[in-house]
């Protein structure tokens, strides 16, 4: 077991672990600029050309067609392959979950469908290897996935759907409960400016344990511990906007 520590030495901004999830198109790749230091890009989505040109990034490809070959070369010394590096960034990981079921699913009976198990083990597998980024990883880390809805009920028992990022329910809330930072990135349609919303509600799935921070734009998103607010009306007029709840909600 690990020596006790007073709480008075805890540096909430050191190896901080920050997911960020948006639309395809809104700028999660290119935010990875905005990172101080140097950084490894594992590309999972084959979206690096918008990183083309930056000095201070390095990136690793990634095999789509095997991706759990691919994942078990990678995490081979971890500690070691992020040497040098200050960020570790796993760039999108909503394409590595189809990209993994569509390689059980030509390993099913049937060569195409993927079977019951393939469920459960895909819970054990991605926890055991986001467990392992976030634990022994000594950098920061960015995660980025895309968007979609979950129904989500309230405290007051009316039911909305909430924006999350686009992973299976089995292995998100795990995901999310390790991360310090989880940000939606919006685009404001008016200006094209790009934002990020730090605090969550009903419509949207966010959290800030780093600063006080409730949005950020996306060129300080990554300046913990400093800077002001970017008010919500300067990323998106709907970003904070609670929808209506469903029919019959709360009866």
């Amino acid at each position: 077991m690990q020596p006790i520590k007073h709480a008075s030495s805890i540096d909430r901004t050191k190896n901080w672990r920050v997911l960020i999830y948006g639309k395809p198109g809104v700028g999660k790749t290119s935010a990875i600029r905005n990172l101080d230091g140097k950084t490894l890009v594992l590309d999972l989505d084959d979206s690096s050309k918008v990183l083309s040109g930056a000095p201070n990034i390095d990136v690793q490809p990634f095999d789509r067609s095997k991706p759990s070959e691919e994942w078990k070369e990678f995490l081979k010394n971890l500690a070691e392959r992020v040497s040098g590096y200050d960020n570790l960034v796993i760039d999108n990981v909503s394409a590595f979950e189809k990209d993994w079921f569509v390689e059980r699913g030509r390993a099913s009976k049937n060569g195409i469908g993927n079977e019951i198990q393939d469920y459960g083990q895909w819970a054990n597998y991605f926890s055991r290897i986001m467990t392992m980024i976030f634990m022994d990883a000594p950098v920061d880390v960015l995660v980025t996935a895309w968007e979609n809805t979950r129904e989500v009920t309230s405290e007051t028992g009316q039911s909305f759907s909430q924006y999350a990022p686009a992973i299976r329910d089995s292995v998100r809330d795990g995901l999310l409960g390790l991360t310090d930072v989880v940000g939606r990135v919006m685009v404001n349609p008016k200006t094209g400016g790009r934002g990020v919303i730090l605090e969550g509600n009903d419509t949207i799935f966010a959290k800030n344990r780093i600063d006080g921070r409730k949005s950020a734009s996306i060129e300080t998103l990554f300046e913990f511990g400093g800077g002001d607010d970017v008010h919500t009306a300067s990323v998106s007029a709907e970003a904070g906007k609670p929808s209506a709840p469903k029919a019959g909600a709360g009866k």
